[in-house]
């Protein structure tokens, strides 16, 4: 089973949760988007779901196939959000934005009563780190802003690269017209300290750690999808 064939499986186990008329977040990414066109196979034999996209992306894939969707505005409390994640470990700590949503992502979970995380095994780590920590920042003051990044890392122990994200030859930009900086670290011991320490930092729009708000896993290896809950 290759890596595309586990993101399917964990996507067809997490669409078994979603129930007929949900108000449901619908994630960005890979395995997203592969939740998302199994989601659109049952719209189109009758079943019922609001759809609130996480990134223009994910907006124009549903709409391509099908999937009804709403703003935010218009259904502000949601039932469950589907998304996935680029690296999670046992206590369901993520870090999220490797598609550079992490900012409507988080806003979108923060609506959701629950948050199913789809991953393929690759993405299930012993400690956060290895996969570079997006953060959001203002355009204004950047160079000043990743100063302070590199400070505020210093004084929790870490260290290690921090860019621009590009696309191509230009800089990347959010769709909420913000950049991002991938801060390689390599390990991220205490992720609530790291957290608590960029938001400190007035340019930090938002960062790419998602802490206690996924209620559940599914990650699919070779033998098939299991379900992983926090552990404590």
């Amino acid at each position: 089973m290759d890596v595309r064939q586990m993101k399917i499986k964990a996507a067809e186990l997490a669409l078994s949760y979603v129930e007929n008329g949900m108000r449901l977040g619908i994630g960005t990414g890979s395995t997203a988007e592969e939740f998302v066109r199994l989601l659109a196979e049952k719209v189109a034999d009758g079943f019922k779901v609001q759809g609130v996209p996480t990134s223009e992306r994910t907006a124009r894939l549903c709409l391509e196939l099908g999937v009804p969707l709403m703003s935010l505005d218009e259904l502000p409390e949601l039932d469950l959000t589907i998304d996935g994640a680029d690296e999670l470990d046992r206590h369901l700590t993520l870090i999220k934005g490797g598609g550079g949503a992490l900012l409507r992502e988080k806003i979108v979970a923060a609506a959701s009563s629950r948050v199913i995380v789809i991953a393929d095994e690759t993405k299930l780590v012993e400690m956060l780190g290895a996969y570079p920590l997006p953060i959001e920042i203002n355009g204004f003051g950047g160079v000043a802003t990743r100063i302070s990044i590199e400070k505020a890392a210093a004084k929790l122990g870490l260290s290690g690269t921090i860019g621009l994200r590009m696309s191509g030859d230009d800089l990347f930009m959010t769709d909420g017209g913000h950049y991002i900086l991938d801060a390689s670290f390599g390990r991220i011991p205490d992720a609530v300290a790291l957290s608590q320490a960029l938001h400190a930092i007035p340019g930090v729009v938002e960062h790419g750690l998602f802490i206690g708000m996924a209620s559940l896993a599914v990650v699919a290896g070779s033998d098939g999808a299991r379900v992983i809950e926090p552990v404590a």
